[in-house]
């Protein structure tokens, strides 16, 4: 490599001492702003498709004649979809490059999300869903992968924080834009709105994403993947890190696809386009996940879990009350509960796994969106048999797995430093 690669000065005949220069991007230097905020247009379009029919479920129900427990495949379709693809996406994007293929993902998921509108039935809008979130797949793991490669690490949670702030602000706009659209001319015109919203955003992520400097093409062979794959998963602390991200997700999955079957049901009986409102809640989560760097700063990375997961609890707690302003301060807590631990859990990924990354970060999307399809589907299923109070204790028992899970990583973290061999003086 020459010296100019390098950045270190050279003297003939002489050893240069002067230490390499950071190539990547800090916050505050060029391309920063550029880079964050492409990647958070593609968090919004990610989150606006992905969850696009889930403020709709009660008027899919009504025109399609099914249960809320039929209705909620749907997402559970997408979300089920991205959680088997994301895997080989990031194969994929290790061998023909991050922004490749979150361009080719994004660009599917529009098109297809431009034909869900014109579902002729619920097989049919269920099958256009899955290809829909097999396509997002690509997004997720790439997007952490090609942060973690061209950001300082000193700013990586930050940076993924601002990718899950677009992912929080996605979610939000999508549900409440559908709820009102729906309100005045249906669900399906509804969701062809974001379609076309999505299309914007992807045509200015593309234009605005840097070209990466740090990719380093990787293999696409079966046995370079699995060996990959295998060492990931023989880490224990990635091992936890998926878990609690499947099982924040599965608190957050079932209780946002039920929440709109109980606000339009007595006591609350309120109108499809108020329900969307419900979730500017969202906004709530833009912060916590774009804050999440400084909360580790304070509590570490296991006090920011442990205060993600009381956050939740509490709003859960909060929820069963038939006082609309009290499920309402419930709905906030566990939006910012939920985003700082995803922020936190996923940033750690990116942090722990020094080769691989991309595979890491998959593997971690995989169980989150795992966890999405399990929240949605017992979610329904709990609700429909329970109520509310159904629905929020699967969402404690998830928590309760999240702190249990948590507790068993700090007695394993103190247990290693004692093993640590003391240095001889």
């Amino acid at each position: 490599m020459s010296p100019a690669s390098t950045g270190a000065s050279t003297v003939v005949g002489a050893v240069s001492s002067a230490p390499a220069v950071d190539s990547r991007v800090a916050p505050g230097g060029p391309g920063y702003r550029r880079m964050s905020f492409a990647l958070f247009l593609a968090g919004v379009a990610t989150f606006a498709l992905l969850y696009s029919t889930q403020a709709l479920l009660p008027l899919i129900s009504t025109d399609f004649g099914v249960a809320a427990s039929e209705a909620s495949w749907t997402v559970a379709a997408a979300t089920g979809g991205l959680a088997l693809f994301v895997l080989p996406m990031s194969a994929l994007s290790e061998r023909f490059g991050r922004r490749t293929v979150m361009t080719a993902s994004l660009a599917v998921a529009v098109t297809v999300g431009l034909l869900v509108p014109f579902a002729p039935s619920l097989t049919a809008l269920v099958a256009l869903r899955a290809v829909q979130g097999a396509a997002l797949a690509g997004l997720p793991a790439s997007a952490t992968a090609y942060l973690a490669e061209e950001v300082t690490p000193k700013a990586l949670v930050t940076a993924i924080g601002l990718f899950v702030a677009g992912n929080s602000v996605g979610g939000m706009s999508g549900r409440v834009i559908t709820g009102w659209v729906a309100q005045e001319w249906g669900w399906r015109v509804a969701v062809a709105v974001i379609g076309a919203i999505a299309v914007a955003c992807a045509v200015a992520f593309r234009a605005l994403l840097p070209t990466p400097r740090h990719f380093v093409a990787g293999s696409l062979r079966p046995r370079v993947l699995a060996r990959t794959v295998r060492d990931h998963l023989s880490n224990p602390l990635l091992r936890r890190l998926y878990a609690i991200g499947a099982l924040f997700m599965t608190v957050f999955g079932g209780v946002y696809t039920v929440i709109g079957y109980r606000l339009t049901e007595a006591p609350f009986n309120l109108p499809q386009g108020i329900v969307g409102s419900i979730f500017l809640v969202y906004l709530v989560g833009t912060v916590s996940a774009s804050t999440a760097g400084r909360l580790v700063g304070r509590l570490g990375r296991r006090g920011a879990l442990y205060a993600g997961g009381g956050t939740t609890a509490a709003g859960l707690l909060l929820s069963l009350a038939d006082s609309l302003p009290l499920v309402l301060l419930g709905l906030v807590l566990i939006t910012a509960g939920f985003f700082a631990g995803h922020a936190v859990a996923s940033s750690a990924v990116s942090k722990t796994a020094t080769k691989g990354r991309a595979q890491a970060s998959a593997l971690y999307q995989s169980a989150y969106y795992i966890g999405s399809s399990a929240g949605s589907t017992v979610g329904a299923v709990a609700f429909h048999a329970g109520g509310w109070a159904g629905t929020v204790g699967v969402g404690l028992l998830a928590v309760t797995g999240v702190v249990t899970i948590t507790v068993l990583g700090s007695r394993a973290a103190r247990v290693a430093a004692r093993r640590e061999p003391v240095p001889a003086s």
